[in-house]
């Protein structure tokens, strides 16, 4: 099949791209390891003892950084609908977030105890189409929050991938509802003209 002339265009821009030319020469999985990298540089989420989840893993950027910086010390617990190669010290679950079985399955890993922190880079495969693509990924982030609300200790923290539009409001004033401190992060390695940006909830109030 002929690549169109938009997937030609990703492909260059992919190849060109400061932060993948960054993640091989370092030995990351993906390019996202990098917006992680820079949230933790500036929040300090990650530290030894933690148990992290990870929600939308694949390809294991986020969980590699993760359990680099436990240092053996702690948990990583992550999920993706994709495939993901086995990385030291990281538990993976391969399953869709939006099934019951599959959070069945991650809450079981838990063995009932709380964790520190959850992290969520989940997207839905975008068709194109603006609304339907907005409406899905909002979906993603609301699970998400439903489980951090769920399952992260008091002072936790939750970090969560969304898209500016419609819903958004919204869904930042829920969160406001569950954590001390909201704030929002745009990491250098997010491109300029993607809408995604980073909303982080600091210190879980308690229920």
């Amino acid at each position: 099949m002929k690549r169109s002339k938009t997937s030609k265009a990703w492909m260059t821009e992919h190849v060109n791209d400061p932060f993948v030319k960054k993640a091989k020469q370092e030995g990351y999985r993906s390019r996202a390891a990098y917006k992680l990298l820079e949230v933790d540089d500036k929040d300090h989420l990650l530290r030894p003892g933690m148990t992290i989840v990870d929600l939308g893993a694949a390809p294991g950027g986020w969980s590699q950084l993760a359990a680099q910086k436990l240092g053996g010390k702690g948990r990583v617990i992550a999920l993706d609908v994709l495939e993901m190669v086995g990385l030291p010290g990281v538990l993976f679950i391969q399953g869709d977030f939006r099934e019951d079985a599959v959070l069945e399955q991650l809450v079981k890993e838990l063995h009932d105890k709380q964790v520190d922190l959850v992290i969520s880079d989940m997207a839905p495969n975008m068709s194109g189409v603006g609304m339907a693509d907005q409406a899905r990924s909002m979906h993603l982030a609301e699970l998400a929050l439903e489980f951090a609300v769920a399952w992260l200790k008091p002072g936790g923290h939750f970090l969560v991938k969304v898209f500016q539009g419609t819903g958004f409001q919204e869904y930042l004033h829920e969160m406001r509802r569950h954590f001390k401190q909201v704030v929002t992060r745009k990491p250098k390695a997010s491109r300029d003209r993607s809408s995604e940006v980073y909303l982080l909830g600091k210190d879980r109030l308690q229920a």
